[in-house]
């Protein structure tokens, strides 16, 4: 069995790292993850350096509309940052492993914190579309977890504390700056489904029971990922549609591209606000 160090996945990430330092030396304070139709945020960043999926050594691309594929390295109201412009997923094919592998890298180049964002759909009947949702847990039983395999020490621990994975104090932070902007801010659980095919309205059933108010087909994974390397997590869920058989009516990307760029301005204003907000507290 190879040392942990020689892991292939902890080679993958430090091949990758040492490609980014080549282009950079842009130290981020946090990350952030721009969800599907959301991509958009860039535009209030000033942006430093720009680096491809593409142009790092066996890591994953996006494939889906509204994800371009790209860590963007710049500054949001002076803090640094690292935005993930696009995510990959696990119905694209990709192992677990694979998807988190940009979370990790965020983690390698030194954000404390990250601000995970998602397009969702709303299983709380209380909800509706273009509401945003700052997640308070999750559940994410329904894809293999990022950690599974020999444990890379370097990375984490092998058993590391899941109890808080949201933190207590960004949320907070979160709700204080909607509450300064005037944006009324809805507070959940979020339940990562593996996709790519909407839910079923019996599974939404076995999610409400569960105690779900908000699906989709990322971020779980993500924030497992985040937690185990120790950096504080975030997340801010838009609900673009609600979930299967709460209306009479069928589910579409299109539906979820359309209410994300309706909410898109409301969005990044509260995310701008919410990134300055959670960096100072890690500083």
């Amino acid at each position: 069995m190879c040392a942990i160090n020689d892991h292939p996945l902890y080679l993958q990430l430090t091949q990758c790292l040492q490609t980014v330092r080549r282009i950079t030396n842009f130290q981020p304070e946090i990350g952030v993850v721009l969800g599907s139709g959301l991509g958009g945020f860039a535009q209030s960043m000033e942006i430093e350096t720009a680096v491809s999926y593409a142009d790092l050594p066996n890591f994953p691309v996006s494939t889906v509309d509204g994800h371009q594929g790209r860590f963007l390295f710049g500054y949001v109201q002076g803090i640094p940052v690292v935005a993930m412009q696009g995510r990959v997923h696990y119905y694209e094919g990709y192992d677990v492993q694979q998807t988190a592998m940009p979370i990790r890298l965020i983690g390698l180049l030194g954000a404390k914190s990250l601000l995970l964002t998602n397009a969702a759909g709303g299983i709380n009947t209380q909800f509706r579309p273009g509401d945003m949702m700052v997640i308070t847990d999750q559940i994410g039983v329904f894809v293999p977890s990022p950690l599974r395999g020999p444990n890379i020490e370097p990375l984490g621990p092998r058993f590391p504390d899941m109890s808080q994975i949201y933190d207590r104090s960004l949320r907070q932070t979160i709700l204080q700056q909607g509450d300064k902007l005037g944006i009324s801010l809805r507070q959940g659980v979020y339940v990562q489904f593996p996709g790519p095919a909407f839910e079923t309205p019996q599974e939404i059933k076995m999610a409400r029971i569960l105690g779900a108010d908000a699906v989709g087909m990322s971020t779980a994974c993500e924030a497992i990922a985040a937690r185990h390397m120790g950096m504080r997590v975030a997340g801010i869920s838009l609900i673009t549609n609600m979930a299967a058989g709460i209306l009479d009516q069928p589910l579409s990307h299109t539906e979820v591209n359309e209410t994300a760029a309706q909410a898109e301005p409301v969005f990044c204003r509260l995310l701008s606000h919410a990134l300055t907000a959670c960096a100072r507290q890690s500083m």
